[in-house]
């Protein structure tokens, strides 16, 4: 993959979205919009408020290009657990074109792997749906977190991002967000990675079905888990965040052990933003 190829896709995807959005919105949104133009520079206190309202975002090929970049060799872990999800759903009676379809609306590796766990015949709709809606309720913690800075976009350029969200990207975003760099279309650019090595890895694991077997004998069952030691490590701010992380992980053990399903995700997540809260409010 050499690099003028992806920046041609990245200015076509570019173009589609800021068409959408000037249509959507009339204008474009000046940095300092949201009610703070009435702040001056000399005014430290709102600029420590919140660091979000004070800073540029932007919406540019070189935002996407960075995002689509770094994210590269998550991506390459991603995809191992691809071919995984892909063994999995052949097994389970899910043709390539169908597990693929899957992999490419629904981009969403834990709630893919339980939907096909489930996958029976007749099919238990209410059942993959509630398991699948609890695992995904993160979602909404996690484009909470991102409201700061994408609330300076256009609707179009934060729905077409946030369509492409994962927690890799995710957490990738925050790390490029919270640094000051405010490159809005780095979570739509790292997002088409993550899709570009996911529904290709779920292909290969899909055709190669039943040649593969079981994908735990090989390790795939750790590479997320692998994926994902490797972004806490990236997120870990020292001291800080002892609390609010010793309390997700309390809470969702607690859950876990008490209460069936996948709800200790969003119980731990939950948990952690109250403790937060009031750590702050004190």
């Amino acid at each position: 993959m050499t690099t003028p190829e992806p920046a041609i896709g990245f200015e076509r995807i570019l173009s589609v979205v800021r068409v959408a959005g000037s249509v959507g919105d009339g204008r474009e949104m000046p940095a300092g919009a949201g009610g703070d133009g009435s702040r001056t520079a000399d005014s430290p206190s709102a600029a420590e408020a919140s660091s979000g309202d004070r800073e540029e975002v932007t919406f540019d090929r070189e935002g996407l290009s960075a995002g689509f970049l770094t994210c590269v060799p998550i991506a390459l872990g991603v995809a191992g657990y691809g071919i995984a999800f892909g063994v999995l759903a052949s097994q389970a009676g899910l043709s390539v074109a169908e597990a693929t379809l899957m992999s490419a609306t629904v981009l969403a590796g834990a709630s893919q792997i339980v939907a096909v766990e489930l996958w029976a015949d007749p099919l238990p709709v209410a059942a993959i749906v509630t398991t699948t809606f609890a695992i995904n309720l993160r979602y909404s913690l996690m484009g909470a977190a991102l409201q700061p800075w994408f609330r300076r976009l256009s609707s179009a350029q934060t729905y077409v991002s946030l369509y492409f969200m994962a927690d890799e990207n995710w957490a990738l975003t925050m790390r490029e967000l919270t640094s000051g760099n405010g490159r809005g279309a780095f979570l739509l650019g790292s997002g088409i990675a993550i899709w570009v090595f996911w529904v290709g890895a779920t292909i290969v694991g899909a055709v190669a079905g039943e040649t593969v077997g079981d994908p735990t004998r090989y390790g795939a069952d750790f590479i997320l888990v692998a994926v994902f030691a490797a972004l806490a490590a990236e997120l870990w701010e020292g001291r800080s965040t002892v609390v609010p992380w010793a309390v997700a992980l309390g809470s969702a053990l607690v859950t876990a052990a008490l209460v069936p399903g996948r709800w200790y995700i969003l119980c731990g997540g939950l948990a952690a933003a109250v403790a937060e809260v009031i750590r702050h409010g004190e």
